[in-house]
């Protein structure tokens, strides 16, 4: 826990090649914090990402649109409104198979890194 207030007001900004925005708004790469990571997502309509089998639990709340989530018992759709906590070490994949954008709220603990998400190569 942090011992003093820190107000964010330039989230960083995490490059990447598929059109999603994300920003990070505490976590690792933003302030430097492990335990928790807070990100503001949007994904482009049709997009998706590998599966991965993290070590963190992953809180998500939709805002707007919805998104896909397959497990490995089902895949369930998470619409605005609603949210979904994938426990650590569950295979998961994210993806965004309709014709909007979907616009959500994530937060990882432990704090989300690349090696901590574990994902696979598709």
């Amino acid at each position: 826990m942090a011992d003093e207030a820190f107000h964010q007001t330039r989230p960083f900004i995490v490059p990447t090649e598929d059109a999603k925005l994300i920003e990070e708004h505490f976590g690792v790469a933003s302030h430097g914090g492990a335990d928790a990571s807070i990100a503001h997502m949007v994904a482009p309509a049709h997009w998706s990402e590998p599966a991965q089998k993290p070590e963190f639990d992953e809180y998500t709340l939709m805002v707007r649109g919805s998104m896909q989530v397959e497990l490995p018992e089902d895949t369930r759709t998470v619409s605005a409104g609603e949210s979904i906590l994938v426990p650590a070490g569950t295979t998961v994949r994210y993806a965004n198979p309709f014709s909007v954008e979907a616009e959500y709220w994530s937060v990882c603990i432990p704090a989300f890194t690349p090696e901590r998400a574990h994902r696979t190569s598709d």
